[in-house]
């Protein structure tokens, strides 16, 4: 069943306003942090450009009563993309009762499509897709893409098939987005091959491939594991591993890789600590804001700023969070500094090789092995903008947990 000729007409011809980062804050507080503002992008915009743009993904469960509301709320915090669960947040007896709500919500969304994020929905399995394809009306428009969970080469082939038989159907973009999760992604002796397939799948539908996502609590699963609070993804070194692998096989730089985002941080209450909490003080002090990293500490957002900077470190750019507060320490973290911005102007300037001393003389850049650097922070400032020289991460995320 395919959708009918008007309705993929005025899917085509409406066009949501630009979604923005920081767009909470407003006039002079955005200009007393911002070098250069966020740039506005939408789901019309480029896909490497739409990737990095994703910034802290946002998972709400289907079966929430006031999804909609809910929905239009974040976005008015700053939450820029959204993914509708299906999945793992939905008993299996209240499937059904789910996919009615998110159809009725999408179509709902549509109608004022300003007041909501990018939307995906996550799957349980492939037929899905083409299932809730044919229940929506207007809520087509409203729909970016959706989230395969355990995907891999046995199901992936299958997922990749639905998704492009809804974009020749709709005559738009429309992404999927893998989560790579699965017992023979984890496993050392099914690794490599299993990763070498997964590559060669979404190298043939590369521009319906927003991001490969990971799911690292499915593959602590895989080991009985669930990482304490005190610790990163990156202390779990079975997990830790296989992100290096996924980032080896799919992260690359050369063209023939995927924007890779970092997997969710579980934790958002008080509790009593092991170890010392990982943010320093100083750059508090500095910001005159001591009391507000007891606040981060207390709901363990420092972890979580911790792990985010790994992530970085990495490879990854976003991440996926499932707790509101949560999105304003990964955005604060996606600003490029304007020290980064400096170098990556210098460095891009001239393609003619060699080396110089960075502006701000504490560092040597090399101008073609940095390149690559260079060229996805300069994406990354484009959609989360570029601190002032002087402004730190500290006030960026003060500005927007309070904005």
């Amino acid at each position: 069943m395919t959708a009918p000729v008007a309705l993929r007409q005025d899917i085509s011809l409406r066009k949501r306003l630009p979604l923005r980062h920081f767009r909470q804050l407003q006039g002079p507080t955005a200009r007393s942090l911002f070098h250069r503002q966020p740039e506005p992008f939408g789901d019309s915009t480029d896909r490497d450009l739409l990737a990095v743009a994703l910034g802290a993904t946002l998972y709400v469960p289907a079966t929430r009563a006031d999804l909609a509301d809910t929905i239009r709320r974040r976005a008015a915090r700053g939450v820029c993309s959204m993914v509708i669960d299906l999945e793992d947040a939905v008993a299996d007896h209240e499937v059904g009762r789910a996919k009615r709500q998110t159809v009725a919500t999408l179509d709902e969304l549509a109608v004022d499509r300003d007041s909501a994020p990018l939307l995906f929905v996550r799957v349980r399995d492939a037929d899905t897709i083409g299932e809730l394809t044919d229940q929506l009306g207007p809520g087509l428009a409203a729909l970016s893409g959706f989230v395969f969970p355990k995907f891999d080469s046995v199901s992936g082939q299958k997922y990749l098939d639905a998704l492009a038989d809804v974009a020749e159907r709709l005559d738009r973009p429309i992404f999927g987005m893998p989560v790579l999760e699965s017992p023979a992604l984890v496993h050392r002796q099914s690794r490599d091959a299993e990763l070498t397939q997964i590559a060669a799948m979404l190298a043939e539908q590369r521009e319906q491939i927003l991001a490969v996502r990971i799911g690292a609590t499915d593959m602590c699963s895989t080991f009985g594991i669930r990482r304490d609070r005190d610790l990163t993804i990156y202390d779990v070194r079975v997990v830790a591993d296989v992100i290096a692998d996924i980032v080896n096989y799919l992260g690359r730089a050369d063209g023939t890789g995927f924007v890779i985002t970092g997997p969710v941080w579980e934790y958002f209450a008080d509790h009593e600590r092991m170890f010392r909490p990982l943010l320093r003080t100083a750059p508090f002090e500095e910001s005159d804001a001591v009391k507000f990293r007891q606040y981060l500490v207390s709901r363990d957002l420092d972890g979580l700023l911790r792990e985010i900077t790994l992530d970085r470190a990495n490879g990854i750019q976003g991440k996926t969070v499932i707790h509101p507060s949560h999105v304003a320490a990964v955005h604060a973290l996606s600003v490029v500094s304007h020290e980064e911005y400096s170098d990556a102007l210098d460095i891009l300037q001239d393609d003619v090789g060699g080396v110089a001393a960075s502006e701000y003389r504490n560092k040597m850049n090399e101008m073609r092995p940095h390149r690559s650097w260079a060229r996805q922070t300069m994406l990354r400032a484009r959609v989360f903008g570029v601190a002032k020289k002087g402004v730190s991460f500290v006030d960026l995320l003060t500005a927007a947990v309070s904005g």
